[in-house]
């Protein structure tokens, strides 16, 4: 890959948006499902204002979006490949990383589940 080809100027921002633990675990909760704010603040056990703190810079990054359902607003990951991105992303880590910590094992484990499995479960 040569310096003009490099993906920095478009992955660069994603990857700082995705920097921060919380917005990983809301992006792991929404799995495949569109859910409410409520289920959310319960499924991260982060504060209301975090949780909508954080889903504004999702929203605004592309990586999740908001539909209004009556008096609610349900957010959704715009595309599952997402999350099995995130996913696949997780198992390098852990194939890459020197300790092994029992989400490690886990994961070494879990390399045979096929990419429709991944696709249908939430983040590790």
């Amino acid at each position: 890959m040569n310096l003009e080809s490099c993906p920095a100027s478009h992955l660069g921002p994603v990857f700082k948006v995705l920097a921060e633990p919380n917005r990983l675990r809301i992006l792991c909760a929404l799995g495949t499902e569109c859910r409410p704010v409520t289920d959310i603040i319960h499924a991260t056990a982060l504060p209301q204002t975090n949780v909508s703190f954080h889903l504004r810079i999702l929203r605004e990054a592309g990586l999740v979006r908001a539909e209004r359902r009556g008096v609610f607003i349900y957010y959704c990951l715009p595309d599952p490949e997402l999350l099995a991105i995130l996913q696949s992303l997780q198992a390098w880590v852990a194939a890459h990383t020197l300790s092994s910590t029992p989400q490690n094992q886990e994961d070494s484990v879990n390399e045979g589940v096929s990419m429709t499995e991944r696709r249908v479960s939430s983040c590790g």
